[in-house]
């Protein structure tokens, strides 16, 4: 890809740790971007050992109606998303690095928001985000540029208004040539964000503001974010068929292509709206499909409102970063009222027939492919 093929010549002109180049808001009104350099340790398992750090990830933020709506009556005629994430905020805020997937396009506060097909959310969603805990925000899916180039724009602002780092696609040439590099508990680590294409009649307004998957393509952006210091890369992945449990034969050889490079370590995976397994390549992990994270769909399938917060210990080992802890929390969009993100390891609210039923339909999906040590609290 052009953008792609940009990366290592122009990261050396941008910040070397940074998920934002400086870059101006709309007209008449500038936005100071947020520059990531480190993200304070909030990881106090007793049994973490030193030289570790812990990554948390979820699925799709999918903002359709009924959630702003929720939003409204929660905030009292505001738009407040707080409560709708609050059920993960203890693990989300309990982990090292806690990357979200940013489907949809944020709007300006006065609107307009809208849904499927060509979606459109409340800014206040980014407030939300970080004060669930969230530090970084994949942002390449197909639904980046619903709004075009200015909603691609209006989105990166919003995420800088709110400090959390982004990546996937860009407002500037230079911004999409510097690689997000964040230290964790002294590591250094990058995040890559690419997705499989954007939605028929979406016309993308240059190629270097979204990120198109293909394995070289990830492998050279990991490189460019080693390049700029990353010791560990994660590959945040919007990919595979809506509605199938089951990853695809592309996405399964797009994976062990990936993982078999030195470059990436960790591949986190989204689109799909319903869970997919874990698999293991030699030492390292690939969790296909994290699920919706929030959503309400017109039509709830249950599945759609299931889904998982991915979370990897690193561990610094004679041969590198290496995952030593792999687990999935099974989560629950329970449609209320009021709707409400639920951990369903540790909610006792939720009808429990429902949650068994999640619980089983997970665990077996999860575990189809028999990664060796993956666990779920």
């Amino acid at each position: 890809m052009a953008r792609v093929r940009r990366l290592v010549s122009l990261f050396c002109v941008g910040l070397l740790v940074s998920g934002c180049a400086e870059t101006g808001g709309r007209a008449g009104e500038p936005v100071a971007p947020f520059h990531p350099a480190t993200v304070t340790p909030r990881s106090t398992a007793a049994d973490q050992p030193a030289n570790s750090f812990t990554v948390v990830a979820t699925g799709d933020v999918l903002i359709h109606p009924a959630l702003t709506e929720q939003a409204e009556e929660d905030g009292g005629g505001a738009r407040d998303f707080g409560p709708l994430f609050a059920g993960i905020k203890p693990v989300i805020e309990g982990a090292d690095l806690a990357i979200c997937h940013l489907e949809v396009p944020l709007a300006t506060t006065d609107g307009p928001f809208q849904g499927y097909p060509t979606f459109s959310a409340p800014p206040e969603v980014a407030t939300a985000l970080a004060e669930t805990g969230y530090d970084t925000c994949s942002t390449a899916s197909n639904h980046t540029f619903d709004q075009g180039a200015e909603g691609a724009r209006i989105t990166l602002d919003a995420l800088d208004a709110a400090k959390i780092g982004h990546t996937g696609s860009a407002r500037t040439e230079e911004e999409a040539g510097t690689p997000l590099v964040r230290e964790v508990n002294g590591v250094k680590v990058g995040q890559v964000s690419f997705t499989f294409d954007y939605n028929q009649g979406t016309e993308e307004p240059e190629s270097w503001m979204g990120n198109e998957l293909s394995a070289e393509a990830v492998i050279e952006a990991a490189e460019a974010a080693r390049a700029a210091g990353a010791e560990v890369v994660i590959a945040s992945l919007h990919w595979g068929i809506e509605d199938q449990h089951e990853p695809t034969d592309d996405q399964r050889a797009i994976a062990e292509q990936i993982l078999a490079d030195p470059a990436v370590d960790l591949i986190i995976g989204h689109h799909a709206h319903v869970v997919q397994p874990y698999e293991k390549f030699g030492e390292k992990w690939v969790a296909y499909g994290l699920g919706n994270s929030v959503a309400k769909h017109e039509n709830p399938r249950g599945t759609t409102e299931e889904g998982l917060i991915g979370r990897f210990r690193f561990t610094k080992t004679d041969a590198g970063w290496r995952v030593d802890k792999a687990e999935y929390i099974p989560t629950l969009v329970d449609l209320g009222p009021p709707i409400r993100l639920k951990d369903l390891t540790t909610d006792t609210t939720v009808d429990a027939g429902r949650k068994q039923e999640a619980l089983d339909r997970t665990d077996g999906v999860v575990m189809s492919l028999d990664p060796p040590g993956l666990t779920r609290p």
